[in-house]
């Protein structure tokens, strides 16, 4: 019971030592200039939903009087499984059956079943909109999840190329009223 105090200063001295960052996280590579663009039109977040789901997302969540948007859409990576194959996965010797079936050093016997069979490697691509009544700002990130579900790669992908197609079909689409031209 002597030792309980020590070791609790220990612990305590320990905990002091963690690193705290010296600035917030942000946006890498920062966000595209044209992605903060005027828009007067007050069908701004209709048009933008539609644009959006015309382009194959699907929204996740809005709220008009915050004037924000958010929507994603998935694609499947065909034949990036290997990409992403870790050797914790893999079995030592033997059969590589539904995750894994293998005989390890001496007499241990492992079988391993599930772990993504029948499952791929996914890109999530994440759009949100932030509208005052006068400008649209507008960022998006794309995450690479693994046959596992784990988080690969992340990214912020708000370039002039995204950027630019938007504002030239939410434009096009206020112009013509809510209909595609």
């Amino acid at each position: 019971m002597k030792w309980m105090p020590f070791s609790c200063i220990c612990l305590l001295a320990l905990g002091g030592c963690q690193a705290v960052p010296s600035s917030l996280p942000q946006a890498e590579p920062p966000p595209s200039e044209s992605c903060y663009f005027p828009s007067d039109a007050p069908s701004t977040l209709t048009a933008s939903v539609d644009v959006l789901t015309e382009w194959g997302f699907s929204l996740d969540a809005s709220d008009t009087r915050l004037g924000l948007l958010s929507a994603s859409r998935e694609k499947e990576l065909l034949g990036a499984t290997d990409l992403y194959e870790s050797p914790h996965f893999r079995s030592r010797s033997g059969l590589n059956v539904f995750g894994g079936v293998g005989v390890g050093g001496g007499s241990r016997l492992g079988v391993g079943l599930g772990g993504g069979f029948g499952q791929l490697p996914i890109d999530v691509e994440r759009v949100s909109l932030l509208w005052d009544n006068h400008y649209v700002r507008l960022s998006r990130d794309i995450r690479r999840f693994d046959q596992y579900g784990g988080l690969r790669e992340g990214r912020s992908a708000s370039n002039d190329d995204f950027c630019e197609r938007f504002q030239r079909d939410l434009d096009a689409y206020t112009a013509t009223g809510g209909s595609t031209p």
